[in-house]
Order: C-alpha cells, then sequence, then structure tokens
C-alpha cells in the first residue's frame, strides 16, 4: 500500500486540524498515512485528533517506504520538510496555510480536492536546484550546509556595517561595506532576495542569483550567472564587525573576520509535486496580487488574417532610422594641375 507523509506546522491549531483532515481522507482512500512522533501527539492533543490512526516515521516505516509528502503549513514548512527528505528524494506537495506560500502547491480550501490528486496520482514532480554551501576560515573548512532557497550573509550587529569582498568564478567584482549579501537559487528568487531588491528568475531557468543588500557602493547591483559558476563571499579585517551566515532561514552559522563563504550548485535537488500546472507567471500575479486591469492578451491565431474587404487595406510604413553623421564637403570644382591638387 502507498504511504503518505503528512507533515503539518504544531503551532498552529489550523494546521493540525488540516492534518486530522488529511489522514483520515488519505484512510477512507486505502493509503497508509506516516506522521513524525512529535507532531502526531501534538495533533492526538486536540480533541478532533485523539482517535487519530498514522503509522510512525522512523518506528513503522522509513523513509525508503514514502510514496509522497504532503506539508500543511507556510513556506517555512515546506523548507523544513525539505530538510528531512532531501537525501531520499521524496517528492513534497505544499498545501498553504500562510501568507503568501509560493513553495505550496494548493490552498486550504481546496485540501479535499488535493487528496483526491493524491489519490489518483494525478500529479508530476519536478526537481528545483539547490545550492552547496561551505565556509573557510585560513585554508580550513569550518562548515558545510546546503539551501533551496538562499544563503544570507548579514551583518551579526545592527548598528555595524560588514565589509566585504563579492567575487564570480575566482574573480573579485567588488568591495563595500553593507548589511549583507544573499545567493540565492530561481526558487529563492522570490524570497528573501527578492525583498532585498533582486530580480525574480522562472524555476526552469538554471541560474543563481548574488543581490548586496544596502550596500554602500556605486557598483552593488544583482547579478544573475550561470549555474556553473562560484559564488563567493569574504568578510574582510578592516573592521572586527561579525557577521552570520542563514541558510533559508533555518541554519545559521557565525562568521569571523577572514571568513569566505563559497556557494555553488548543489548535485542533490529538491522534489517538488505539482497538481495545477499553472504559469509561473500566474502564479506571481496570484499570489502577489497583481493589477492586471486593462490587459487585451495575444492575438488569437484565428484573428491574425487581414479582413478581405473591397478595399486596400493601407499599412503603415516602417521607417528605419540611420544615426547622425554631418554633411559631407561639397566637391570642389575642377581645376587643373596643382590648383587642382591644393584644393583637395
Amino acid at each position: 500500500m502507498r504511504r503518505i507523509l503528512v507533515l503539518t506546522h504544531t503551532g498552529r491549531s489550523d494546521a493540525l486540524i488540516a492534518a486530522v483532515d488529511t489522514c483520515s481522507r488519505l484512510r477512507q482512500a486505502g493509503l497508509i498515512p506516516v506522521m513524525l512522533r512529535v507532531e502526531m501527539q501534538a495533533v492526538r492533543n486536540i480533541p478532533e485528533g485523539e482517535n487519530l490512526d498514522v503509522e510512525v516515521l522512523g518506528e513503522d516505516t522509513s523513509l525508503a517506504a514514502i510514496d509522497l509528502g504532503v506539508v500543511l503549513g507556510g513556506d517555512g514548512s515546506v523548507l523544513r520538510a525539505a530538510e528531512l527528505v532531501r537525501d531520499d528524494g521524496v517528492p513534497l506537495l505544499g498545501v498553504n496555510l500562510g501568507h503568501v506560500g509560493f513553495l505550496a502547491e494548493s490552498e486550504r480550501p481546496a485540501l479535499q480536492e488535493t487528496v483526491q490528486w493524491i489519490v489518483e496520482r494525478r500529479y508530476t514532480v519536478e526537481e528545483r536546484m539547490t545550492i552547496d554551501v561551505q565556509v573557510w576560515r585560513d585554508n580550513r573548512r569550518i562548515a558545510h550546509t546546503w539551501a533551496l532557497n538562499e544563503a544570507a550573509v548579514e551583518k551579526a550587529n545592527r548598528e555595524r556595517m560588514i565589509e566585504v569582498v563579492m567575487e564570480v568564478d575566482g574573480r573579485p567584482l567588488s568591495t563595500f561595506g553593507c548589511d549583507g549579501v544573499v545567493m540565492a537559487t530561481p526558487t529563492g528568487s522570490t524570497a528573501y532576495a527578492f525583498s532585498a531588491g533582486g530580480p525574480v528568475v522562472w524555476p526552469e531557468v538554471e541560474a543563481l542569483v548574488m543581490v548586496p543588500i544596502s550596500a554602500h557602493a556605486l557598483f552593488a547591483k544583482p547579478l544573475v550567472v550561470a549555474p556553473a559558476s562560484v559564488l563567493a563571499i569574504e568578510i574582510l579585517t578592516r573592521t572586527d564587525a561579525g557577521a552570520v551566515l542563514w541558510c533559508d532561514g533555518r541554519r545559521t552559522i557565525d562568521l569571523p573576520p577572514g571568513a569566505r563563504i563559497e556557494v555553488t550548485r548543489s548535485s542533490k535537488p529538491v522534489r517538488l509535486a505539482r497538481v495545477n500546472q499553472t504559469p509561473f507567471s500566474e502564479r506571481l500575479v496570484n499570489k502577489f496580487e497583481l493589477p492586471i486591469q486593462g490587459w487585451r492578451g495575444p492575438v488569437e491565431p484565428e484573428d491574425r488574417e487581414t479582413a478581405t474587404t473591397a478595399l486596400p487595406v493601407i499599412t503603415p510604413a516602417v521607417q528605419v532610422i540611420e544615426p547622425r553623421h554631418h554633411e559631407p564637403k561639397p566637391e570642389p570644382k575642377t581645376l587643373p594641375g596643382p590648383e587642382y591638387r591644393r584644393q583637395l
């Protein structure tokens, strides 16, 4: 029988109730719901979940036997779930109970329909790029981790900027004081990097993004580089200002002056399940509630032919604009011998 891992936000009552609803529907459909012990106990503490019938991950079954993970919460819950299942390649399907929920695939009102899609396997799985993050000090690696969204180098103290060198592919680009630098994946381009003024990168685009935060510099623009590039930030020792590294807002490392942070594409992606095959542009509009009034849309193929009429259809001619130039000198009058050459 198929086993579905149900992961929920234990600090929210609506998430606990949604977990009870999800597990009950999965049982009714003949699937086996699985939960973490700590989350199962939290669900059983509410009246609706007292008789919850689930298997416990790590006791009754393992991740190798899990067909799909359902995450009930916001983007933070999806990031936490990704830490759990990434090594085993279990795909995750997020049900948004938070605010924006860019990583979620459906909303709470569509939970019943979402469970039905899971039962009928009406979903596809896509792989999202992750990054490998290494921290070096005095030629020695002092930390190694990863991120799905971003690795953010930030100042440790509110009152002091950090001095950094920004580097791509082993070559320095610029030195400046700043509040931090975000190095993100396309998935993370709509998270911290977006808030810092970075570009929105479509998930299908393979690239890495580097975005300075409040940089005191003339050249401190967001950069989009090749996925095979190596991004690096070095914390300068001009001052004793400390920094901190945050990966996906969950894993943190203190960075002393002189630390070097290297970011590369990881060989191990996170797998996300998709049930709505809507374009990413539509997701942007829905999540950010962007104004689109007045949009007419592309011309339909059947409407692109010019209608046949009795009168000729006159269309404006295409104009070619030449660059400005000086008027040529007038041709000299033809004179014989040396006088002609002197005029030339």
